[in-house]
């Protein structure tokens, strides 16, 4: 995904919060599910099995060139069902 950059937000955020590099490519590549928020990002989210089901939201910015990963968290508001 060469069109795709990480800011130095996300990449801090990512180092920050222990969330594998891996585990953020794969949440934009094959994302379980996907939304448009109100600042016009993309939200691509993913159950992330190896850490406990948790579901992991990667924001990315597609209205620039390259589109720039801004943020991602695992979303605590989202529950796996079960």
């Amino acid at each position: 995904m060469a069109d795709i950059v990480f800011t130095t937000h996300a990449h801090a955020t990512m180092m920050e919060r222990k969330i594998k590099e891996e585990w953020v490519w794969r949440t934009i590549g094959s994302p379980d599910r996907q939304e448009v928020g109100e600042d016009a990002n993309t939200h691509f989210l993913k159950t992330i099995p190896e850490f406990d089901e948790r579901i992991l939201r990667v924001v990315v910015n597609k209205n620039v060139e390259p589109n720039r990963i801004v943020t991602m968290f695992f979303d605590r508001r989202l529950r796996r069902k079960r």
